[in-house]
C-alpha cells in the first residue's frame, strides 16, 4: 500500500478534471455506513457545514461525543476527509447527496468500503418497536471458552428503543456506543476515526448473545448476563515490576533526535507519570487529553509526564509525524518519545521495558515518586464514555498524585 494516499489523490484528481460542473455537498445531517464482515453495515451520523471561507467542516456523532473534523479536501466530485489526530482518512467521490469511497489506514494495510447519504438521520433502522430493555450492568465474556477469552463490563442506558453505553475491559473501554434495540436485537456502533466497531446481539431478559465486529478484519463472539454488582479487577493490580526491580530504566529519542531518560535533570526530585501509549489509540487519546488538561490546570506542581509511543507506522519518519499530529492537535506540552515503530505488538513492547511483567494495554501509566521508585502501575484507561467509572478515576488520580507530591524526596 505504499504511496496509497498519493495514488488515490491522483485518481480522484484525474476523474475530477473530467467533470467540468462543480458539485456542492448538501449541508446538514448525513448517515454513513462502513462495511463490516458478514456484510454487516456499521453506521454512524455526521453533519456537514460550509464555513464562511467556502470550505467544509464536519461533525461526527457518537452518543454524547462530537468529533470536529476540519480537514476536508474537495476536487470537483472527489473528496478526501482526514480524521483528527489519527492517520485514517476517507477517500471517495460525491454527488450532492451521496458519497462513495473507502476508509483507509495505510500503516495497517486496511481498506473498508464507505458510503454516506444526506438527510438520513437514523443511525439504525428499526423493523419493530423494542420489546426488551438493556439498561443496566452486564457481566461479559468475549471469545468465551477460547484461549483468547477476555472479560468486560457492559454499561447501557435505554430510552425507548435508543441505547447508549459502552463495554469496559481491563485494558480500556470501547468508547461512546450508540444504537437501538430492534424488537429483541441490540445494535450499537461507534466510529471515531481510528476504530469502527459494531456490536450486534440477541437480547433476553437476562442475557446478551452476540458478535463484536471491528472494521472488516475482525469479529468476536460475546456473551453477557445481567449482574448489577459486577466489577472488573482493579486496574492497579494487572501490571507490575518483576521481582528484583524497584525502578524503570529506558532511553528513547524525542522528535529532535535527543535521547531522553529518567536520569535527565528535568525529572529529578519530581513525581513522574510514564504513559505507555500510541498515537493511533483512542483510549490513549482520552488519557492524553486528561493529562494535558491536568497539567494546564496545575502548572506549578512538581510533576512531569512522559509519553512512550509504540507506533505501528512503518517508518520512523511516519511515526514521528503521527506523534507530532497528536501533540499539535491536542496541545500536548509533555514529551512523547518514540519507543517503537513498525508494530504495536505488546510482546515486542515488553522487550523495550523488560522490568515489567508484561505490557497488557495501551495505555498503561506508571507512577514514579520523587526518589525514582515505582509506586503504582495503572493498566488501561476507561474514559469519559464510562461515566461514573471515569469520574471515580479522576478522584483517585488526584488523591494519589497529591500524596506523592507531598512526600519528601
Amino acid at each position: 500500500m505504499k504511496n496509497l494516499s498519493v495514488l488515490f489523490f491522483l485518481a480522484f484528481l484525474l476523474q475530477a478534471c473530467n467533470n467540468a460542473e462543480p458539485v456542492e455537498l448538501s449541508q446538514g445531517v448525513w448517515r454513513a455506513e462502513l462495511a463490516a464482515m458478514d456484510n454487516k453495515p456499521m453506521p454512524f451520523n455526521f453533519k456537514l457545514l460550509k464555513t464562511d471561507n467556502g470550505n467544509y467542516s464536519m461533525e461526527v456523532y457518537n452518543a454524547e461525543e462530537v468529533i470536529a473534523v476540519d480537514e476536508l479536501r474537495l476536487f470537483n466530485d472527489s473528496i478526501i476527509i482526514k480524521m483528527p489526530v489519527y492517520e485514517g482518512y476517507i477517500a471517495g467521490t460525491f454527488s450532492e447527496k451521496k458519497i462513495e469511497g473507502k476508509f483507509i489506514k495505510e500503516s495497517l494495510d486496511r481498506i473498508v468500503p464507505f458510503s454516506a447519504t444526506f438527510d438520513e438521520q437514523s443511525r439504525f433502522d428499526a423493523v419493530a418497536a423494542a420489546n426488551k430493555n438493556v439498561s443496566g450492568i452486564w457481566e461479559t465474556k468475549f471469545n468465551p471458552n477460547q484461549e483468547d477469552e477476555y472479560i468486560a463490563k457492559g454499561i447501557f442506558d435505554q430510552i425507548g428503543d435508543r441505547v447508549t453505553g459502552t463495554f469496559e475491559t481491563t485494558t480500556g473501554d470501547y468508547r461512546y456506543l450508540e444504537g437501538i434495540v430492534d424488537r429483541d436485537s441490540l445494535k450499537v456502533s461507534v466510529f471515531d476515526g481510528a476504530h469502527a466497531f459494531l456490536f450486534a446481539a440477541k437480547v433476553s431478559d437476562s442475557t446478551l448473545n452476540g458478535i463484536f465486529y471491528s472494521g472488516n478484519h475482525s469479529k468476536e463472539i460475546f456473551e453477557s448476563r445481567r449482574n448489577e454488582s459486577y466489577h472488573l479487577p482493579s486496574a492497579d493490580s494487572l501490571t507490575f515490576l518483576k521481582e528484583g526491580y524497584a525502578q524503570l530504566a529506558f532511553e528513547f529519542p524525542d522528535a529532535n533526535g535527543n535521547l531522553v531518560s529518567l536520569n535527565d535533570e528535568r525529572f529529578q526530585d519530581k513525581v513522574v507519570l510514564l504513559q505507555i501509549m500510541g498515537s493511533w489509540c483512542p483510549n490513549c487519546l482520552d488519557e492524553t487529553k486528561f493529562y494535558t488538561q491536568y497539567l494546564k490546570e496545575n502548572p506549578t506542581q512538581n510533576i512531569e509526564v512522559i509519553g512512550l509511543a509504540f507506533e505501528y507506522a512503518k517508518t520512523e519518519e511516519k511515526a514521528f509525524k503521527s506523534i507530532k499530529r497528536l501533540t499539535e492537535r491536542i496541545g500536548v506540552a509533555y514529551p512523547i518519545l518514540l519507543a517503537q515503530y513498525g508494530t504495536s505488538d505488546k510482546e515486542e513492547a515488553q522487550k523495550k521495558l523488560p522490568m515489567l511483567n508484561h505490557v497488557l494495554s495501551y495505555p498503561t501509566t506508571i507512577y514514579i515518586d520523587k526518589t525514582g521508585k515505582v509506586r503504582k502501575i495503572h493498566t488501561g484507561f476507561n474514559g469519559p464514555a464510562t461515566g461514573e467509572k471515569y469520574a471515580q478515576f479522576k478522584i483517585e488520580f488526584e488523591a494519589f498524585v497529591k500524596e506523592l507530591l507531598h512526600e519528601e524526596s
